[in-house]
């Protein structure tokens, strides 16, 4: 008799159904089919905090399928994924369709047929620790999202607005964040510096590259000394033009990088954002359906990565061991270590599951390429990649430090050259360092190392002083979010899209670039929850409760205790805040538009029907005019482009002409058209500047914007 497998998403359960073909029917829940009810509380705070969950109304056709299926067939497994969500997820599911036998529970960390076949021989019961420490967390959102949501919305919310506010017990913690970073940036002081350059050649031809020497001014008499201001950088350069100069100190060596670690789920999405500008929540939906099975052009779907939410670096040892034999077919056997690389995961990670890598290397992303889409081959190619690395020897440089003295009647002034070169590629033969890795690394990369002695006399060609003032923290990114909240313990590794996408959302943020800030909306409520719910803004405390929930998935605390300790202190923050005035109502934006009926700026309001302007002077002016949000100039027709949402929601750009113009664009367009191919360019801003970008992937033509466009947004991920 055949056999049924019920899973959560319907492309896993495409794949697993092609993989396993007739021995088994594999149906698909669609993600949770019970929780927490929408309008209503949903937890009984006077009995133990039980939660009342209800079945989803648009769900119940899916449980009336899978509840018909189950009575068909003998054995019935629930293979959700392997975490504390998708253990909850079987839970509801053995509950609700009344599925007989307690070990019905499998569990894959990748989707192959041996791993899903491996998974059948050996079912378990449901792990009720899991479950409970994912109740534990979807109670105690609950609860602090419910409960003081409200207050936020009749506190600050500005009269009539639709934008929904918003409190979270890890959403909040990150806009702290985001907020003392910009606080941060603004109480920063710039200091002033100046580097000074002396351009050097050995006795010869000045014409040969090689022979000159670019060094950077360090020390005084020994002594390491900082110039701050013209004046002393000015007398130095008059010095250097005085001065004899001979090597004083040559260091030669070898230095080694070794590889990063495979990827976990922070790691993936910051460099997805470092190498392949995708945003955490792009990078992390690519991942999931490159798990799932994604359509392999000519072969139809295919799993091509293992699970994607891990903190853990481990690899499993067969794996590691496959890895190396590849290494040495396809690199040469200097490539490979003579045993597996292995990586200390932190002491603060589940370590669940393996470290996101490839499910299997002859799956290479040359042989992938054209039959994926952009970014799952793109997301694929970084992967691969990385893990590959991982496994491989590190990298070796020659490396050479280098002092030099310019002597004058003042005494000596020291400088200094740094370099490396590459002697044994290692990894970087197959992934180059990653953006952390290069910004750690001070020494400059040459093609050859100078040929310099100690008490070797060079020649003063030039020297150069330029002026500089130390910088601000940078605001955050994705990626350095992602980054930041790992190391301070605050969500894991499934919520780090979902928090930075909901601070957007809730227009508490917003992005400038890559750079993300605080809006005036975002700040008011940091502010708010600061003084009305320390606990909650605490990063400290949002941690702690992290380890609780851990402890509580290892069987050693009972959820309802948990719950217990925070709520009543939380409650009374929460009479607290109900009974204080505080709270300052946001102000409504105020528009470049002036009310043709009493000559006041108009303001942006919400309505049903999205924003809207309207009179400040209300009632005793009652104007109103739809909002239309010009962004640009249309590079068809030179009409202005007007910022539009679709009826799915999404935004996009169109001509204000139309129908007479029918241009339209997913991404703010430039205001011209592609020199080159004549199609549409779009605007792209980054930390270089503003620059356009043909929208034509074959034509790729790229130019610096002349000016900065305003009131507008800049494209790409």
């Amino acid at each position: 008799m055949k056999q049924l497998i019920i899973v959560e998403s319907p492309s896993k359960a495409k794949t697993i159904q092609k993989y396993l073909g007739g021995d088994v029917v594999v149906l698909a829940s669609k993600g949770h089919i019970c929780d927490l009810p929408a309008r209503s509380l949903g937890i009984d705070v006077e009995d133990g905090f039980k939660p009342q969950y209800v079945v989803s109304p648009e769900k119940k056709e899916t449980i009336d399928k899978l509840a018909q299926a189950v009575g068909k067939y003998k054995s019935v497994y629930l293979a959700t994924d392997p975490d504390r969500e998708g253990e909850a997820i079987s839970w509801h599911l053995k509950n609700i369709l009344g599925i007989k036998g307690d070990k019905v529970r499998i569990e894959f960390n990748e989707i192959s047929p041996k791993a899903v076949r491996a998974a059948m021989q050996s079912p378990r019961a449901i792990n009720m620790d899991l479950v409970d420490s994912q109740q534990a967390r979807r109670v105690l959102d609950r609860l602090v999202g419910y409960k003081i949501s409200p207050i936020l919305a009749r506190k600050l919310a500005p009269a009539g607005s639709k934008t929904g506010m918003s409190a979270g017990r890890v959403q909040s913690a990150a806009l702290k964040m985001i907020v003392d970073r910009e606080n941060e940036i603004r109480a920063f002081v710039p200091e002033e510096y100046w580097t000074i350059l002396a351009d050097l050649y050995k006795p010869g031809d000045r014409r040969v590259k090689a022979n000159l020497i670019r060094a950077t001014f360090n020390d005084l008499g020994g002594d390491k000394i900082k110039i701050t201001n013209a004046a002393d950088a000015e007398a130095i350069t008059e010095r250097m033009r005085r001065a004899s100069y001979r090597v004083d100190e040559v260091k030669k060596g070898v230095s080694t990088t070794k590889p990063a670690p495979p990827f976990t789920t922070s790691t993936m999405q910051q460099e997805a954002n470092h190498k392949l500008n995708m945003t955490a929540e792009r990078s992390i939906r690519v991942a999931q359906q490159l798990y799932e099975g994604v359509n392999v052009g000519g072969e139809g779907l295919h799993a091509l990565i293992t699970y994607i939410r891990t903190d853990s670096v481990r690899v499993s040892p067969d794996f590691a061991a496959g890895a190396l034999e590849f290494i040495k077919k396809n690199y040469g056997a200097e490539y490979a270590p003579s045993v597996p690389n292995s990586y200390k995961t932190s002491s603060n990670a589940q370590d669940a599951h393996e470290a996101i890598r490839p499910i299997s290397l002859e799956r290479t992303p040359e042989s992938l390429e054209g039959k994926l889409e952009r970014d799952q081959f793109r997301l694929y190619k970084l992967i691969y990649e990385r893990f590959l690395a991982s496994q491989m020897k590190p990298a070796q440089y020659n490396t050479m430090r280098v002092h030099i003295a310019g002597t004058d009647d003042k005494g000596v002034m020291g400088f200094t050259v740094h370099g490396r070169s590459v002697r044994f590629k290692g990894f970087t033969a197959v992934y180059s360092a990653t953006a952390e890795k290069e910004k750690e690394d001070a020494d400059v990369e040459l093609d050859t190392m100078p040929d310099l002695n100690e008490g070797q006399p060079l020649e003063f060609a030039e020297a150069s002083a330029e002026q500089k003032f130390t910088k601000p923290p940078a605001r955050y990114t994705d990626a350095s979010l992602v980054k930041a909240m790992e190391e301070n313990g605050i969500g894991r590794p499934s919520t780090y899209a979902t928090i930075i996408s909901v601070l957007a959302k809730r227009e508490y943020t917003e992005k400038d670039g890559k750079a993300m800030k605080p809006t005036v909306r975002g700040e008011k409520v940091c502010e708010y929850m600061e003084k009305n719910f320390p606990d909650i803004m605490s990063l400290d405390f949002t941690a702690r409760l992290e380890g609780a929930l851990d402890k509580i998935a290892l069987g050693g605390y009972k959820w309802q205790e948990l719950i217990g300790a925070f709520y009543p202190r939380l409650q009374r923050f929460i009479d607290r805040a109900v009974k204080q005035s505080g709270g300052e109502k946001l102000p409504d934006e105020v528009s470049d538009v002036v009310c043709d009926k009493c000559g006041a700026k108009m303001v942006i309001k919400e309505g049903r029907y999205g924003k809207f302007l309207a009179c400040p002077n209300y009632p005793d002016c009652k104007n109103i005019k739809k909002l239309v949000e010009v962004v640009g100039k249309c590079p068809k027709c030179g009409g202005d482009i007007q910022k539009k949402r679709s009826r799915t929601g999404k935004i996009f750009y169109g001509c204000g002409n139309y129908p007479g113009c029918d241009f339209t664009s997913w991404e703010l367009p430039a205001p011209k058209l592609c020199p080159e191919c004549g199609g549409a360019m779009r605007v792209l801003k980054g930390a270089a500047g503003t620059s356009y970008v043909c929208m034509n992937r074959e034509c790729k033509h790229r130019e610096k914007a002349p000016v900065q466009p305003t009131g507008g947004e800049g494209g790409g991920e």
